[in-house]
């Protein structure tokens, strides 16, 4: 089975799991091999997550894995809450996030990859508009299309 299989039939298991606990289902990501299998599951829920979240969606997942066999040999599960900057994937993360201040990495035209940064202002779903500093107190909104965006996350603001 490849890894995209694994990861896709675990996020199919574990979403009830997660739904049950009234938690949110943000990632699974496996990676390594044989007994160095490793199995990173990020979870969130609205106003933050925290170890004993992490601990009682751990406990009663586990078993459940075990008991399924879908990874024939030894692993560890990892669970974890996403952390400020974790990496925007969806469109309600996003959504979340509007107003807050980005790092997104794009496709030039020229066939590159660039970043800009900018105060996230709309989310729709043909993209994203960004507010870019131009100059001291001066702003240029950029409208960017999904397909142009490789990746984005929260930049942290102190």
């Amino acid at each position: 089975m490849s890894t995209m299989d694994l990861q896709n039939q675990l996020f199919r298991m574990a979403d009830p799991f997660a739904k049950a606990l009234d938690l949110e289902l943000v990632d699974i990501v496996c990676h390594g091999k044989g007994a160095g299998t490793v199995v990173l599951i990020t979870l969130d829920k609205e106003g933050g997550i925290g170890i004993k979240e992490c601990e009682g969606f751990h406990k009663s997942f586990s078993h459940a894995l075990d008991l399924a066999e879908l990874i024939p040999h030894a692993y560890r599960l990892e669970v974890s809450s996403p952390g400020l900057d974790r990496p925007l994937k969806r469109l309600k993360d996003y959504q979340r996030v509007v107003g807050k201040l980005l790092r997104v990495k794009v496709h030039e035209p020229n066939g590159g990859k660039g970043s800009c940064v900018g105060r996230l202002t709309t989310v729709s779903e043909e993209g994203v508009l960004l507010a870019v500093e131009q100059a001291k107190g001066s702003f240029q909104e950029i409208a960017l299309k999904w397909n142009q965006i490789i990746g984005a996350k929260q930049e942290i603001e102190f």
